[in-house]
């Protein structure tokens, strides 16, 4: 049976993996994106662009409007949009610490309570899906902003699963490792060398691999899984 999905950050990287992966399960698939040309190939798929940036409350809520006239109300949410703004902290600014947060944690906020209001006046369940970071495990240099707001997430995420359990909508994060995403070329090749020099299965992931685990938390055979942290990272974050 087809669902009403919405995906952020869905132009690109693994977010545009995501809506590959639920467009071709059949689901009716909108995605968010706030910079950049559309995809032909997400459009010939029938996914549906919404212009959005999650940082507005506004915006936020005129997506989802948007989204549910055409789709019907939002039944699986993926919060996989995020920035990064590394440096060593005695060189962050404010405004580096604060705009990561805004992105990928408090947005991820805004959009779960937009969502969860509509999954319990349809009280048919739900899937929220966050996409967090092995770094939020194992932390990072130069990435304290980014790592405070992936780890955000899985307090965010686990405590809004035993929140709303009882209502059949399940919460979950995914974890990725190193992924053959733009993030990741805009490293320097040693520093990719020096990641993948600690991954156990030697290499970065591509976003297929991180997709197919958001698909399978938002499915049917995963219906008993809530507050799960899914780390799909080559092991690089085990025993964290």
């Amino acid at each position: 049976m087809s669902r009403s999905v919405l995906i952020t950050g869905g132009n690109r990287g693994i977010g545009h993996a995501a809506v590959r992966s639920f467009a071709h399960r059949g689901d009716s698939v909108a995605f968010t994106y706030r910079t950049g040309g559309i995809d032909p190939d997400l459009a010939f798929l029938g996914a549906m662009p919404v212009h959005c940036d999650i940082t507005d409350p506004e915006q936020v809520e005129s997506a989802f409007k948007e989204v549910e006239a055409d789709q019907g109300p939002v039944e699986v949410l993926v919060a996989n949009a995020g920035i990064t703004r590394d440096k060593l902290l005695p060189f962050m600014s404010e405004e580096d610490f604060s705009t990561v947060l805004d992105t990928n944690l408090t947005a991820a906020y805004r959009l779960a309570k937009r969502a969860v209001r509509s999954m319990l006046r349809a009280k048919q369940g739900g899937r929220i899906i966050l996409v967090s970071s092995a770094v939020a495990l194992k932390g990072e240099a130069g990435q304290t902003n980014y790592a405070a707001s992936k780890a955000g997430l899985i307090g965010f995420g686990r405590s809004l699963a035993r929140e709303i359990g009882s209502r059949g909508i399940t919460v979950n994060i995914v974890a990725p490792g190193l992924t053959d995403t733009a993030m990741a070329a805009a490293l320097h090749e040693e520093r990719v060398k020096e990641i993948v020099g600690d991954v156990p299965l030697g290499r970065i992931g591509n976003p297929e691999e991180i997709a197919s685990a958001i698909a399978f938390l938002a499915s049917e055979e995963a219906s008993y899984i809530t507050g799960a942290v899914l780390p799909v990272d080559g092991g690089i974050a085990m025993g964290h």
